[in-house]
């Protein structure tokens, strides 16, 4: 449902409820204006300002505002029962109309001529709480009122309410003058009050008296902020006529979040104590308060609600300076009709975006408690659970590392199994052919001369040494394979304590045992590696025809070496396929070694690439079986065996929740009944609203 319809709904229940009573009781005339075209109050910005459009004063009897319709009534029932619920603790903003003013600007007056009850009086803050006030029309001539706090109601009377309220923000704030932000509703059904709700909050003062904290400015800007800053707010500020606007706190406070004051209705007290110049400072509007001014006379020692609206009337019509003030500015009854107005906007505004919200929320908040880990009471159901894990981590590593699949982890490279270690091989693949050219341009053969020198013995002419060749080869093939396997480690180790995150009595057995089983494969496939490298070292051999062939072309550039080296006079920098331009011009001190090197070198360079596709071959195919028994069998065998042979049984130890979990759990069950509780208030009222329509 639309804000349109609920606005349509809700405005003409307003029109309907403003002609009910047109008797007059008293043969007062009290100036009200009711918009009659509703379609027109929100102007062309959507604000909340209302636009007088062909108004007329109507008389009414002496309640401040007729019965509110019974269209309105029951939005205003649904925000106050959310507000009961305290779904603002899940960040979802009621429309509230919050009460400001410095202290002394006769802001307890204003709500008792609008409540028709007493409030705390006194010197100093009066109000130390948020004090919610609900009032309702009630056609029964016996009022009914209560207090709710600390989980309890409180009734009480009109002859006894300023004392209940004084108790029981004692018992909430502690007594003394402190204060506190944890709110205290009053709820007052009365014949005759507007259908309001309305938050009161402690009157601003900048310097404490004696029993305050020093930094009572502090606390209870902190409070109005809080209670300010949501755009769903309205801001009643309450003004003395006896001070210059721009100086009040509350102005100050309020321009904060709502500079351009379209959500701020200003309500000017003590008219009567300084009427000078108050027509030039509402209609000059200095201080930009955008839903306008009203301004009231406050009611004078003991005087009846009843004579005190009639003096007010009276004043306004009878002082040569105040009579000037448009009518549809003066008096407690505009003041109610304005708010109640206000208050149906914001609500109809706000409505179907807290529906929204609920439902939002309501869908996470699910969502979240589907995924906690499953409460368990026995031992089944732990062993259950642990190897769902298990079951889990080895389909999640299958992907990983045997299919190449990603959709667990889209955005995450390192978790791309396949693909990481194919560059892995690759670069491995890349270093060892370069491993034996890294210095072709400088020292050309002196490493071949320095292993031929350290590998002397027994042996055929020109028989190449193979412990020579191999050692070259060892240097790097160790090294690739600890790079690879302390990669997968931190792969398994990072999906095993995903899985089980929730159950942290059995992620260090996990760890480790996964720990140990990886490093148990570490060492064999180093063993395999050792293996082919002792094979290789144990002979020479190849069946692949391009060894000759290479050997053959390589060799063929033997003889411009040995012109270089035995003419003295010749440039000692030579260009040999496949190591470029060479400077051998050192060679010519290390005659007939630097022949047997020459030829190992072009060996070597010859086999190399053979021997390293024989390597890299097996060193893959083994890494990719090693990898397919950890995912298929190993692991699960490693982890159940570690679990099973902890001191004290670790599938007991997963029956006890840790406190972590049981706190969120609870926390998540509540969210969960709070904002159903919630959306079950608003589909009523929302019903309601498509039956009527």
């Amino acid at each position: 449902m639309g804000v349109e319809l609920i606005k349509e709904w809700v405005l003409e229940g307003q029109l309907q409820s403003s002609y009910q009573h047109p008797s007059n009781s008293t043969k007062l005339k009290l100036s009200l204006y009711v918009c009659r075209r509703y379609s027109n109050m929100y102007n062309s910005k959507n604000s909340l300002a209302i636009v007088e459009i062909e108004s007329s004063p109507i008389s009414i009897q002496p309640p401040l505002i007729s019965s509110y319709n019974d269209r309105i009534r029951p939005l205003l029932d649904a925000v106050d029962k959310l507000r009961q619920l305290k779904v603002m603790q899940e960040g979802i903003q009621l429309p509230t109309i919050v009460v400001v003013g410095d202290q002394s600007s006769g802001k307890s007056s204003v709500l008792e001529s609008l409540a028709g009850i007493s409030l705390p009086r006194g010197q100093g803050i009066c109000t130390r709480v948020p004090l919610i006030m609900r009032l309702q029309h009630h056609p029964d001539p016996q009022p009914e009122l209560h207090l709710e706090y600390n989980d309890k109601i409180v009734t009480t009377d009109e002859s006894n309410i300023s004392d209940a309220i004084t108790l029981a923000t004692a018992e909430i704030a502690g007594e003394g003058k402190g204060i506190s932000n944890k709110p205290l509703t009053l709820v007052v059904k009365k014949n005759g009050v507007p259908d309001l709700t309305m938050v009161d909050l402690p009157g601003i003062t900048r310097v404490p008296v004696h029993g305050q904290p020093e930094d009572i400015y502090e606390q209870i800007s902190e409070i109005i902020m809080e209670y300010i800053k949501p755009e769903e707010s309205i801001i009643l500020n309450v003004l003395s006529a006896t001070v210059d606007f721009p100086t009040c706190e509350s102005i100050r406070m309020s321009q904060k979040v709502d500079r351009t004051g379209q959500r701020t209705l200003a309500v000017v007290t003590k008219s009567d104590k300084s009427p000078e110049g108050l027509l030039e400072k509402v209609t000059a509007d200095d201080v930009n308060i955008g839903l306008g001014y009203v301004c009231v006379r406050n009611r004078i020692n003991d005087e009846s609600y009843e004579d005190a609206r009639i003096k007010e009337a009276e004043l306004f019509e009878t002082h040569p300076l105040l009579l000037k003030i448009n009518k549809s500015m003066v008096g407690v009854p505009v003041l109610a009709q304005r708010l109640v107005h206000i208050q149906a906007n914001i609500i109809s505004k706000c409505l179907p975006d807290i529906v929204k919200q609920i439902n939002n929320k309501l869908s996470e908040s699910v969502s979240q408690l589907k995924k906690m880990p499953q409460h368990m009471s026995s031992v089944a159901e732990a062993m259950t659970v642990f190897m769902r894990i298990i079951g889990l981590s080895k389909e999640s590593l299958r992907k990983i590392f045997l299919r190449g699949e990603f959709d667990e982890f889209p955005d995450e490279n390192l978790m791309h199994g396949t693909a990481r270690l194919a560059e892995m091989l690759n670069d491995y693949s890349t270093e060892l052919q370069k491993s034996v050219e890294n210095d072709s341009t400088e020292n050309f053969l002196m490493e071949e001369i320095r292993i031929l020198e350290e590998a002397k013995g027994i042996r055929l002419a020109n028989f190449l040494s193979r412990n020579a060749f191999l050692t070259l080869l060892q240097r790097k093939v160790l090294t690739f394979v600890e790079k690879v396997w302390d990669y997968v480690e931190s792969v398994v180790i990072r999906i095993l304590m995903q899985n089980c995150e929730s159950y942290l009595q059995v992620q260090s057995f996990t760890r480790r045992a996964a720990q140990n089983l990886i490093l148990k494969m570490k060492e064999k496939s180093k063993d395999r590696v050792m293996e082919i490298v002792e094979m290789e070292k144990l002979i020479d051999y190849t069946s692949d025809p391009k060894y000759m062939e290479t050997w053959n072309e390589l060799m063929g550039q033997k003889n411009v070496f040995e012109l270089v080296m035995n003419n003295v006079r010749a440039k000692t920098g030579i260009i040999i396929e496949g190591f470029g331009d060479i400077e051998v011009g050192h060679l010519r001190s290390c005659p007939g070694i630097r022949d047997e090197a020459f030829d190992m070198k072009m060996r070597i360079s010859a086999y190399w690439n053979i021997v390293v596709k024989r390597l890299v071959d097996g060193v893959v195919l083994h890494l990719m079986f090693s990898l397919q028994k950890l995912v298929k069998g190993e692991m699960e065998k490693e982890i159940v065996s570690e679990i099973m042979s902890a001191q004290g049984g670790a599938m007991e130890w997963m029956l006890e929740e840790s406190l972590s979990v049981t706190k969120k759990r609870k926390r998540l069950n509540q969210r969960v009944e709070l904002l159903k509780d919630s959306k079950e208030v608003l589909g009523k009222v929302m019903d309601r609203i498509a039956l009527d329509d």
